[in-house]
């Protein structure tokens, strides 16, 4: 079994339910075990201003599944639950994005993992550090540090983990 991190986002139909629903789905999903899942925080979008806020959260599984049957199974459950991608940045029904597979550093037309940027962005590191405190990164950073650089973040807690 390999430990992957995944992120979550929405901002369009009922964000909470759609993470609520997208958790409920990846636990089920064949040759993988629900692991941690963060709080669910409140965030301004990355792109364009004039959308909803956002709702993120990230989680964590065990699995078996290869990178690229996970990343499969990850865009059915966005479709299934309506995935609406109107806008490079911009709003979206249910956003999944593989963070990290392992140890693996995966270049590849589908799927880059780490997935890139990542630790620049707050509503990712955050709920990442809820649910991981003591992971390293495969570039050797510490998700601690990381989370230093977001010590005043603007994130509004909004559903604390079960």
């Amino acid at each position: 079994m390999t430990t992957v991190y995944i992120a979550l986002g929405s901002n369009l139909n009922t964000p909470i339910e759609q993470l609520d629903s997208a958790v409920l789905a990846i636990s089920q999903l064949p040759q993988t075990k629900l692991g941690d899942v963060s709080p669910y925080y409140g965030s301004k979008p990355m792109g364009p201003q004039d959308q909803p806020d956002y709702v993120n959260a990230v989680l964590s599984i065990e699995t078996t599944l290869s990178p690229i049957t996970l990343l499969d199974e990850l865009q059915r459950i966005e479709n299934e639950q309506g995935r609406v991608r109107l806008r490079r940045w911009g709003e979206r029904t249910l956003d999944l994005d593989i963070l990290l597979y392992g140890d693996l550093e995966i270049q590849s037309e589908r799927l880059t993992v780490p997935h890139y940027d990542m630790q620049n962005r707050e509503f990712v590191i955050v709920p990442l550090f809820d649910i991981a405190p003591n992971l390293v990164l495969p570039n050797k950073s510490a998700v601690k540090n990381l989370r230093k650089n977001f010590e005043q973040h603007k994130m509004v807690l909004i559903k604390k983990a079960k």
